[in-house]
């Protein structure tokens, strides 16, 4: 019987989607505690009373806002341990050697967490000219305004590491 319980937790966790407010780049540099440029190192999943978490390891490059790290343990909600797993709509997932720039809050129990699941992750690369650029990719599903309780949808977002890090110093000082 606790296996079939576990199966339906599962099952139920997994056809259940996640629905999160949409925020604009400004409300996130102003929601983060840490804004971080790293390299994905290591993962692992452990669980935190009944919700499984993906721990990341993430080595810190660059720091644009919060204090200075060289090291931080990043969690996402899912994740497998033995038989059991629990995924959760909209969370990405960091192939190890990813460099990403994250937006981060730490939670009154010290995980960290990142800002609007895949909202908070922009992927990092180099255009054809050669500048380093931070990108974020489309979301479609889950996103409700705020202001309205409306479906809403975000376009993504492509800035150079400059503009980007003037962003982010114009949003710390408001």
């Amino acid at each position: 019987m606790k296996y079939v319980l576990t199966i339906l937790a599962a099952l139920a966790t997994t056809l259940t989607g996640t629905t999160l407010e949409k925020l604009s780049f400004d409300e996130m540099v102003a929601k983060s505690t840490q804004i971080v440029r790293g390299r994905i190192a290591l993962s692992n999943v452990r669980q935190h009373g009944a919700i499984f978490y993906s721990h990341y390891t993430v080595q810190v490059s660059e720091q644009y806002k919060g204090p200075t790290a060289r090291i931080i343990d990043v969690v996402l909600p899912g994740g497998t341990i033995g038989r059991n797993q629990q995924t959760i709509s909209g969370v990405p997932t960091f192939p190890a050697g990813s460099e990403l720039v994250l937006f981060l809050w730490t939670s009154k129990s010290g995980l960290t967490h990142i800002i609007g699941l895949s909202q908070g992750v922009f992927q990092v690369s180099k255009d054809a000219s050669g500048q380093t650029v931070f990108s974020r990719e489309a979301i479609h599903e889950g996103l409700i305004d705020g202001r309205t309780g409306r479906t809403a949808t975000d376009g993504g977002m492509r800035l150079t590491a400059t503009e980007f890090s003037s962003r982010v110093r114009q949003g710390v000082t408001k």
